[in-house]
């Protein structure tokens, strides 16, 4: 009885079962001939500049992800050497691919922090616990005295892929070891007191502040802010004050010792060096300062 049920539906299934079967091998083979023919297929030369890439996808080169930039530079090569944290080396992967010469880039920029006060040499207004987020902090009025500073928060700590950055006793800090100059913590500080400067040496001279404050009113709310007096424009031709802020003209950059007097004369000292073998402003400035 049940083997005769069963022998039943057995012949009242299989049909539709084969039908479907049939219907599923053919949408597969449709399926298979249109991937054919709407494959779109790629310039072997992309595939070569992505793997020559360091594939971070950190947009330092402009473009979204290293992908769009291997197209990109296929398409129009003088867009080569723009792969900051490859660096030359990525530059002459990537040239060799395209049977090009590769030519002398110029220094590599790095970013330097235009601020040397730490927790101790700030004025404050008030204790800030809101979002942990520069962004944040700098939406607030009088939360810190210095509307140019360093907040500290670290939204370019966060933005650097590379843990090149960290903040120290309330200064976001570059390592200069590990940093590729990708521009990322450059394009996250709200204040835009990081700077892209060119290299020419392992270690560069920079004022370390941001500061547009008339020196008064800096001296009252910063210990180590630059008060626009000129002292170092007296010097060398290389330093310029706008703003009640003296700034360095990197296209005049040349080390001797008038620049050398400058850094010495200035009576904040904010004029110093950042880089790989500079002296570390970890510790708080006001110890140098001091001694």
């Amino acid at each position: 009885m049940i083997l005769g049920s069963v022998l039943e539906l057995w012949s009242s299934a299989w049909p539709a079962g084969l039908t479907m079967l049939g219907l599923g091998g053919g949408f597969a083979l449709v399926l298979l001939i249109a991937s054919e023919k709407l494959k779109v297929e790629v310039d072997p030369k992309i595939e070569q500049i992505h793997a020559a890439l360091p594939n971070l996808d950190c947009g330092a080169c402009g473009f979204a992800g290293c992908g769009q930039y291997a197209k990109a530079v296929l398409e129009n090569p003088e867009l080569l050497g723009q792969c900051a944290p490859g660096g030359p080396e990525t530059s002459a992967n990537i040239a060799e691919v395209l049977n090009l010469q590769v030519s002398d880039s110029g220094p590599q920029h790095r970013p330097v922090v235009h601020c040397r006060a730490h927790t101790t040499e700030k004025t404050y207004h008030a204790i800030y616990q809101g979002i942990p987020s520069c962004i944040a902090a700098n939406a607030l009025a009088n939360v810190q005295a210095c509307g140019f500073g360093c907040l500290g928060t670290g939204d370019c700590t966060r933005a650097c892929k590379f843990n090149a950055l960290h903040v120290v006793d309330g200064l976001a800090t570059v390592d200069y070891e590990k940093c590729t100059g990708c521009t990322a913590c450059a394009k996250t500080c709200p204040r835009s007191l990081i700077e892209m400067v060119p290299f020419t040496s392992e270690n560069i001279m920079i004022v370390a502040c941001n500061s547009k404050e008339t020196g008064k009113t800096t001296r009252s709310i910063c210990k180590v802010g630059c008060i626009g007096c000129g002292i170092c424009v007296k010097q060398t031709d290389m330093f310029a004050v706008k703003d009640n802020l003296a700034r360095i003209d990197y296209a005049r950059y040349e080390l001797n010792e008038q620049t050398e007097t400058a850094m010495k004369k200035c009576p904040t000292k904010v004029i110093t060096y950042r880089g790989k073998t500079a002296e570390s402003p970890r510790q708080p400035a006001a110890t140098a300062a001091d001694s």
